[in-house]
Order: structure tokens, then sequence, then C-alpha cells
């Protein structure tokens, strides 16, 4: 791929040639696979927490509290969990806004996912709106691509069978 090669759709190489590779970037055994993961929760730590902290004083005026599992094993596999909550949705008790960065015990890698992730708002009504939307699509559309891949697996993916390669 080229140098001009949108860094979502490199993520999605990368994430679909290590699926053809049985691979996690280099690594193919379990123990090191998690080590990787273990290094990635490190450096997604600050970016997940900013997301939280922008809502918290966009929208939730401050009142909420971002926190924090850091790097967990467990039954199912290592995760690390980040949460936003505040005082109206632990009233209305329900989930906290959530990113979580999990590695399933029956995974080949791990996943980001959200506790709630389906549906987007969409309120566009001027060019510039609809440009702000970029960041929003390429995340759909990458996070389709990877469960259709998830349904069916890497073989979908033409730049993945004709070799592709980091």
């Amino acid at each position: 791929m080229s140098e001009a090669t949108p860094d979502h759709v490199t993520q999605l190489l990368h994430h679909f040639a290590d699926l053809r590779d049985g691979t996690h970037g280099g690594a193919s055994d379990r123990a090191e696979k998690e080590r990787r993961f273990e290094g990635a929760v490190l450096l997604i730590d600050p970016f997940a927490r900013q997301s939280l902290a922008e809502i918290n004083a966009s929208l939730l005026g401050g009142t909420g509290e971002v926190s924090a599992t850091g790097f967990q094993p467990g039954a199912e596999g290592p995760q690390a969990t980040w949460t936003l909550a505040w005082p109206e949705q632990q009233a209305a008790k329900i989930s906290p806004v959530t990113v979580r960065a999990y590695y399933g015990l029956t995974a080949s890698h791990p996943h980001l996912r959200g506790a709630t992730v389906g549906d987007w708002p969409l309120n566009v009504f001027d060019s510039l709106q609809a440009a702000g939307m970029l960041p929003t699509f390429r995340a759909i559309a990458s996070a389709d691509l990877h469960n259709l891949v998830f349904q069916v697996g890497w073989r979908i993916i033409p730049a993945i069978t004709a070799g592709w390669a980091p």
C-alpha cells in the first residue's frame, strides 16, 4: 500500500494480516501476544482517558469520574477497562460509558469495544458538520469490516489474500 493509506485502513490491514499469519504484531505464541497486549494497554491509556475526559468536560459539566483498571489477567483472558461514571448515570442504575480492551482466551488477538456500541446519531445540516463526521464514518466502516471478517475470515480481504505485509 502507498504512504497515502489512511491510518485506519493500515490498522485493518495489520489486523487482517495477523489473522492470516496467526500472529499478533509478529508474535505467534500466546504468552508473547499477551505481553504485547499489556504494552498496548499502557500505550492507549492516555487516549482512552482523554476521550472520556472530553465527554466529561463537554457533556457532563465535569461531574463525572474517569476510572481505569489497568492491565488485568482474568478467567476469560486479560483485559483493561476505562469508564466514565457520573451522578445521573449512577442514579439511573445504568452502565457507565466504557472503553474495554480485551484478549479473549479463544481469540487470536486483542480487541476494543464499548459497553453498548451500536447506533450513532446523524445530525448533519451543513458541509462543516458533514466533514466533522469523517472520524465517525471511519470508525463505523472499520468496525463493520472487522465484524464481517470475524464472521467469515480474512480471506474476504483482497489485499491480505494478495500477500500484504507490514
